[in-house]
């Protein structure tokens, strides 16, 4: 299922962390420890998982932190981009485009961690991930048991596994977690240097092509220092991510 992926993936960590500070004044918001370890390397724990053999990972603000915490990593190649400029999400992406070989790949962002069921998510997504029928497929997790959101979601998710939100009615079903699969090709239609991905997202609903599949474990979005605080009481206290 991996054959017709890149073995190259990506992990978009140049935000400035604002909600974060003051914490992300003096340590970029990847390097924030969830359970004992930081959250740039549970995304790559995920992608290593699947046989990722290198990532590409975007820095731009303590750009130097980011690159000597990947350094210490020796179970995958890590490429760090020094952004000069925000590129934001769409633009962090398009600028790693060279690094894919042409072929669909991960995207993750290093700033929410989740727990996987019984099978790895990127394993199922990539089992879910169809190219003659997807140009990009979501990592979605019910809005009523996603932690650290608000509760308008994100998308709507079909039976069928399309994904739309234009017009969509509040709440929206599904929020987006974190993870995706693009194919490259996506990018050459936006000529702007900076922008963020819903305009990939939005470009690609319009053609039906926008899917998604639900995540069956637990997730946190680590938005703000009261949120990383709960994040590790829940898991210290032994209670997990879990929604009663």
């Amino acid at each position: 299922m991996m054959d017709s992926l890149s073995s190259t993936a990506m992990i978009l960590a140049a935000g400035l962390g604002a909600r974060m500070r003051p914490l992300t004044l003096t340590k970029p918001k990847p390097l924030q420890e969830v359970g004992g370890r930081t959250m740039l390397d549970h995304a790559l724990d995920r992608l290593v998982g699947i046989g990722i053999r290198r990532v590409v990972v975007n820095a731009f603000h303590l750009a130097e932190q980011i690159a000597a915490h990947a350094s210490r990593r020796s179970d995958v190649e890590i490429v760090v981009i020094r952004e000069t400029e925000l590129l934001d999400t769409g633009g962090g992406i398009k600028n790693a485009l060279p690094w894919f070989g042409g072929k669909p790949f991960f995207a993750l962002n290093a700033d929410l961690p989740w727990v996987d069921g019984a099978m790895p998510s990127l394993q199922r997504l990539a089992a879910f991930w169809e190219p003659s029928r997807m140009d990009a497929a979501l990592l979605l997790m019910p809005t009523a048991k996603a932690r650290g959101f608000g509760a308008e979601g994100d998308f709507m998710l079909e039976p069928d596994g399309r994904v739309w939100r234009q017009n969509a009615p509040v709440p929206r079903s599904h929020v987006w977690i974190a993870a995706q699969i693009l194919k490259p090709h996506l990018f050459d239609e936006v000529q702007e240097k900076a922008f963020s991905n819903n305009v990939i997202w939005n470009a690609v609903e319009a053609r039906s092509a926008l899917f998604g599949l639900e995540h069956d474990g637990a997730c946190y979005h680590v938005g703000t220092p009261e949120d990383l605080v709960e994040a590790n009481r829940l898991l210290a206290s032994g209670a997990g991510w879990g929604v009663a």
